[in-house]
């Protein structure tokens, strides 16, 4: 059987073609694209050559391919530069398979726009928010916000390209950066209508700049740190490195119970992580760097705390942290079910806080639980041998050097216990 043929194209049309590409177009029984593509390759087309518009009826290209592939015909899907960077390609070879369907590329938006402003991208973070109106992003967005992947990849990456769309535009991703406090951080680009007699460059603006402009479609957004990224680790924050209620010292988990709990956690990096009881978001927040492809969602009932563990997310870059300002279990329905919870306080609540994270936790997760009195030790324990899962108990005591004098001596940290249940795959 004739397989597929994915084309790709850009605004001048023909003139970008190979002579295999046009040979192709003209050869089709059935060429199919979006209205403005059918219209820049139409010169090639013979009068009695099908055409079928496929704006907002992407899902259903592969049905129309099946069909007339099935009765014989000669069939051309266009796409945008690559069709299997961001394109129509991986749906259609997903629904055909690879063998029937054939891939005749173009240079992607990418490479054009790399070219014109000049910039090397072998290091740069490919993004594409060309999908459906996403809405403003603000600061603990969740992680299905459509603007979501690209928030965590700024956090990430000092240089990306990102495909826009009409709504999902340069603006809306200037602003994006301003509500990070990234405004002096990153300079953009935008190359607009690459290809097309229109093409036009907008250079070196600021965020600002941007975040009111109205700029041609199609485009391209080109993002470029110019300020250093902070030296932060993803691991091992110094206690004094966090925003925390004074003079209530203390009303965080230290840095060696956060190492110990961050392991037992044995985070994926896209894993989706609950914290409940949040403080300072100490635990949570480390969990997001440990998780850079991943989300957390954390609760704490106290708003000074949640300013403070809001404060230390802006001041880290994180954008994959969500917080709510509540007493738990409220807004935890909300939630995607996790791989992974930590219970650093439960406001008297705890039994049931287990339960109700245990038939959330997915198979293979981890739920680590601290705690630092004998009754909500008895109650982790009580709950733990009722889940009929596997569970385990450690008692964490550190001593940190303190001077006196000319000379040092050791200061004991209070013990806390661990308590670790794991849903294990049956």
């Amino acid at each position: 059987m004739t397989p597929c043929q994915v084309i790709g194209v850009h605004d001048d049309g023909a003139a970008g073609l190979t002579a295999h590409a046009q040979e192709l177009l003209r050869a089709a029984d059935l060429v199919i694209g979006a209205p403005h593509q059918l219209r820049v390759v139409a010169s090639l087309l013979p009068e009695q050559t099908e055409r079928r518009d496929a704006n907002g009826r992407v899902t259903i290209v592969a049905a129309w391919v099946e069909e007339a592939l099935s009765t014989g015909r000669r069939v051309v899907v266009l796409a945008t530069g690559d069709p299997l960077y961001f394109g129509i390609a991986a749906g259609l070879i997903a629904a055909l398979g690879r063998e029937r369907v054939h891939i005749v590329p173009t240079l992607s938006s990418v490479q054009l726009a790399a070219a014109r402003l000049g910039l090397p991208w072998h290091d740069a973070k490919l993004v594409s928010v060309h999908a459906a109106d996403a809405g403003e992003w603000v600061p603990g967005a969740r992680h299905d916000h459509g603007l979501a992947p690209l928030a965590r990849a700024i956090g990430q990456h000092d240089l990306l390209f990102c495909l826009t769309s009409p709504a999902n535009d340069p603006a809306r991703i200037a602003r994006l950066l301003l509500a990070a406090g990234l405004g002096e951080a990153f300079r953009l680009d935008v190359a607009t209508r690459l290809n097309a007699p229109d093409e036009a460059l907008f250079t070196d603006l600021t965020p600002a700049a941007v975040a009111e402009k109205t700029f041609p479609a199609p485009n391209v957004l080109v993002l470029r740190r110019i300020a250093p990224r902070p030296p932060l680790p993803r691991f091992g924050i110094e206690d004094g490195e966090y925003a925390q209620r004074q003079p209530e010292q203390g009303l965080l988990t230290k840095l060696e119970v956060r190492a110990v709990a961050l392991a037992k956690l044995r985070l994926d990096p896209a894993a989706l992580v609950w914290d409940i009881g949040a403080g300072a978001g100490t635990v949570g927040l480390e969990a997001a760097m440990l998780c850079p492809d991943g989300h957390v969602y954390a609760i704490e009932k106290n708003p000074a705390d949640s300013a403070n563990a809001r404060a230390n997310a802006r001041r880290f870059g994180i954008f994959n942290y969500t917080l709510v300002t509540d007493r738990a279990p409220a807004q935890l329905e909300t939630w995607p079910d996790p791989d992974a919870v930590f219970i650093g306080g439960s406001s008297g609540a705890l039994t049931a806080l287990i339960e109700q994270c245990l038939a959330r936790l997915k198979l293979g997760g981890r739920l680590v639980i601290n705690v630092v009195t004998f009754e909500n030790l008895a109650s982790a324990m009580a709950a733990a041998r009722s889940s009929g899962l596997r569970w385990e108990v450690l008692q964490l005591s550190a001593a940190r050097s303190q001077p006196i004098l000319q000379l040092h001596r050791l200061a004991a940290q209070n013990p806390v216990w661990i308590v670790v249940i794991t849903k294990e795959f049956t």
